[in-house]
């Protein structure tokens, strides 16, 4: 028999009604609730499932499968929320389930956004008709949508990047903001979420920071300036690791889609967090509207509303006071801020910890030829890490002179969050967690050819002091 095309007619059942016509082929027009991810089946065909839902049939909703023998003619659905004709699908159940299938030999598609009133599909199938109802169908569902967007994200409420932990299996919910490639041919995802990750306590050997420094950043290579400037001004941003086996994932190039990453793993690399998915994780489009992705903007707002937005989340009540400022650089400023900060050379007024330094025991802090302090700070706070460099003049003001060699030591202690006493805090076995502190920074560069690329920082107007000092945040009258 000649496999016929749905005609301008053609009747669209609710999922309710077509869930009733096993190995029958039916037409729906639905809203997409969730996305799978594309692979390869048993066979040579490329296949993905999507769940889709309407007023009849609402969460979970019903599964569609899609078969193509060209990835490019699978459905590429934006974002939750958005919405599919269907044509020719044939209703099947197995073991009790029902679902559909798109077969790609008689069915059809074509994709709407769910959130304009725009008519016009962004991706239709080749064998997909136009029907007389479809502005209609379109219409309504969008109406309906206004007060029930899919909830992708399930009861369950993910984690925050604030909240994640070591080796912990979690889901999240997050805002892509940039995609590359590794060296190895694997996916980096640069997520965010507006909290801030907890900061890690630190385990590598400060005798080794001469021959190899801890790295800046978990990227192969620094980010550009352009990419750099994409990113907001609070907020961890963190480095998710992914295979090419994500094949959804070539459709976040160009950032700001939010996902939800499910069954992701977080490890660190010298101290740094990064996101590592599983074989068995997911990665879920998400509409703009999605109730958590609203909820993530929200509390960012009122973030960036307060006169502490700058703070690290696991700094209060407040920064320790180990040291103090002989100048207030107001508005205080993230790293990130400063690394895209449109004049290379810039002061500026952070809360960081101290990471690394190199060198970092008291007797080898001055040079033995000039005298002169010489140190090489590892700094960082939630957006970035830097180096930071104590020299001359400012480290007499950074030491307060010319202190013994235990009062030094004492002083290298706090800042690095060494609290063994018996010396073996430089070891592999030492674990630090050093405290958040306030210090100035000030840029400069080396080449004036090429000024942001040979750009430095050094520390200056800020002492180190021993014991508890004044409150500062009182004496600057922090609000």
């Amino acid at each position: 028999m000649e496999e016929r095309g749905p005609s301008v007619d053609s009747v669209y059942l609710p999922i309710r009604d077509a869930r009733k016509c096993i190995h029958e082929r039916v037409n729906i027009f639905a809203a997409v609730s969730s996305i799978g991810a594309e692979k390869k089946s048993r066979g040579t065909d490329y296949v993905v499932s999507l769940k889709i839902m309407d007023q009849s049939y609402m969460e979970p909703g019903i599964s569609v499968n899609f078969f193509a023998e060209d990835m490019t003619k699978l459905p590429h659905v934006r974002s939750i929320g958005d919405i599919i004709s269907l044509q020719n699908v044939e209703v099947r159940i197995h073991r009790g389930d029902v679902y559909c299938v798109h077969n790609k030999k008689f069915s059809a598609f074509a994709l709407f956004q769910g959130k304009t009133s725009g008519l016009i599909h962004y991706q239709k199938s080749a064998k997909y008709h136009a029907t007389n109802h479809d502005d209609e169908f379109l219409s309504q569902i969008r109406t309906w949508l206004l007060d029930n967007p899919p909830k992708a994200v399930g009861k369950d409420v993910p984690l925050l990047l604030r909240r994640i932990k070591l080796d912990l299996a979690f889901d999240l919910v997050c805002k892509v903001l940039h995609v590359s490639e590794t060296s190895k041919g694997d996916w980096m995802l640069f997520v965010w979420d507006g909290t801030d990750t907890p900061p890690a306590k630190l385990q590598f050997d400060l005798e080794l920071q001469g021959e190899r420094p801890c790295s800046l950043h978990v990227e192969e290579l620094p980010l550009t300036i352009e990419v750099l400037c994409t990113f907001p001004r609070v907020g961890s941003v963190l480095r998710v690791f992914a295979s090419k086996s994500f094949k959804v994932i070539t459709h976040l190039h160009g950032g700001n889609q939010w996902v939800k990453l499910c069954n992701m793993i977080c490890g660190l690399h010298d101290g740094m967090w990064n996101g590592m998915l599983q074989p068995s994780s997911e990665v879920l489009l998400l509409s703009d509207e999605d109730w958590i992705a609203r909820e993530h903007l929200k509390t960012y707002d009122r973030r960036l509303a307060t006169a502490l937005e700058n703070y690290p989340m696991t700094s209060f009540p407040a920064p320790s006071h180990i040291t103090v400022l002989d100048y207030d650089y107001k508005p205080y400023t993230t790293l990130i801020q400063s690394l895209r900060h449109s004049e290379v050379t810039h002061k500026c007024m952070c809360i960081v910890r101290v990471v690394a330094a190199y060198p970092w025991q008291a007797k080898d802090l001055r040079s033995p030829v000039t005298g002169h302090y010489r140190v090489r700070f590892t700094v960082e706070d939630p957006t970035a890490r830097i180096h930071a460099y104590i020299c001359g003049e400012d480290g007499v003001k950074f030491f307060k002179g010319y202190p013994t060699t235990e009062v030094l030591t004492s002083k290298m202690d706090k800042l690095l969050g060494i609290t063994d006493t018996d010396g073996q805090a430089g070891s592999d076995d030492g674990v630090r967690n050093p405290p958040w502190v306030w210090c100035c920074l000030k840029s400069y560069y080396l080449d004036e050819n090429n000024p942001r690329g040979s750009r430095r920082y050094r520390i200056f107007s800020t002492t180190l002091v021993s014991g508890v000092t004044a409150n500062y945040l009182s004496q600057h009258k922090i609000q």
